[in-house]
């Protein structure tokens, strides 16, 4: 990462009100390296929150948005003027927990917040981050989705369509289960595809043919925007993990793929095999689990069941890596991503939440060397010698709330 021009991106303000801890705060920033120091539980890291919430519409730290409202507030709203290329924009977000949210752009609304989307991009490195190797695949498939987002927003729409249609098609699935429409009764000869007769079965089973085909268009869709996404990131994650832990094994990514047993991966770029392969892939395999989904009642084959699988050489990162290797896979996924939404045109606003304090002397020095080149660099930190002196800068005072500008 050389450093860019100060024509690229940063956030030159934030405004937060009824935002978590404060009812309100107006922060002026610049280019380069900012910290905010405090001790935990005073607020520091609320105000990185707000601009990756900002930018992705979703916490590193929260799966819903009640918590992002304070207390005997009924809204929170998140204010930032973005500056790219000398051009100005303002952003807001009206964050209503339990309905829809709102936003505006250069205060005008938008139909949809998510036609916010893209006006700014931030990669945020986190505590939280080690769960991208050591917890479920759905953090991994949320890395991804949002990396997708950042550098396609359009793409926000067909993730919101799969997630609309796979809700509809659960509901479906749960109905049929509920009837007892999963389980044999007797000598019973029960509809061949369904298994189950009812009055009404019928009905039911083209309505469920309905779902299917939309969540396969959408599902493919969102397949192959992944697979594309993986096959980018894959070398950049390599190279990343490299530089911070050139002592231990090859870092390699794999999507895996429940329509195809696995068979799916990052290798399908060079094979070919296009967005109507997926969708035919998709629908074969639901065709094959469509008893078993009809029992259960939940749907089991799609996207949101697939997983970007971590590699240390030729064992899986997840229940083999050390931490100290788990810790150096997630920054290079972080990492990489940076390089990846750089290489799109602008660099990403980076936001290093409490990360030094959790790393070695030797990943530490490594990431500084990284990270110190970018256009906006934002840190939290618990005391002031956690902060490297090469990404010395504007420092801001965090206690009790108050937030107070030092150099």
């Amino acid at each position: 990462m050389g450093r860019a021009s100060l024509t690229g991106v940063h956030v030159a303000s934030l405004s937060l009100t009824d935002y978590r801890s404060y009812a309100g705060v107006d922060l002026m920033l610049e280019p380069g390296p900012t910290a905010f120091v405090g001790p935990n539980g005073q607020g520091k890291t609320n105000l990185v929150e707000a601009l990756g919430y900002l930018a992705t519409h979703s916490s590193h730290r929260v799966a819903t948005d009640a918590p992002l409202v304070r207390h005997g507030a009924q809204r929170a709203v998140i204010r930032s003027v973005v500056v790219k290329d000398d051009r100005r924009a303002l952003i807001e977000l009206e964050i209503n927990p339990g309905r829809a949210n709102r936003a505006r752009v250069n205060r005008s609304p938008v139909p949809r917040p998510r036609d916010a989307l893209g006006l700014l991009r931030t990669v945020l490195f986190a505590p939280e981050d080690l769960a991208l190797v050591k917890g479920d695949p759905s953090e991994r498939r949320r890395f991804v989705d949002e990396l997708l987002v950042a550098r396609a927003p359009r793409l926000a729409g067909v993730r919101a369509d799969y997630d609309r249609v796979l809700k509809q098609r659960n509901a479906l699935l749960r109905t049929i289960a509920a009837s007892g429409g999963g389980r044999r009764r007797g000598a019973r000869r029960q509809d061949e595809e369904a298994g189950f007769a009812a009055a009404g079965a019928g009905d039911v089973l083209a309505t469920l043919e309905i779902w299917d085909a939309h969540l396969v268009r959408h599902g493919a869709e969102l397949t192959a925007a992944r697979l594309e996404l993986v096959d980018a990131l894959r070398p950049m994650a390599a190279k990343a993990y490299a530089t911070l832990a050139p002592s231990s094994g090859l870092a390699d990514l794999d999507y895996r793929c429940s329509a195809d047993e696995g068979k799916l991966s990052t290798d399908i770029p060079q094979l070919g095999i296009t967005r109507e392969d997926i969708a035919e892939r998709l629908r074969a395999a639901l065709a094959e689990v469509r008893r078993t989904e009809l029992a259960r009642g939940v749907t089991l084959i799609g996207p949101h069941r697939d997983d970007l699988q971590l590699r240390l050489g030729e064992l899986p990162a997840r229940g083999y890596a050390s931490h100290g290797e788990s810790w150096s896979f997630a920054l290079a996924l972080r990492l990489a991503a940076y390089d990846l939404l750089r290489s799109d045109g602008g660099d990403p606003v980076l936001i290093l939440d409490d990360v030094f304090a959790e790393l070695d002397d030797q990943r530490r020095r490594r990431l500084t060397e990284i990270v110190a080149p970018a256009e906006q660099v934002l840190i939290t930190a618990a005391v002031a010698g956690d902060v490297p002196p090469e990404l010395a800068g504007a420092r801001f005072d965090v206690t009790e709330g108050t937030v107070t500008r030092v150099r």
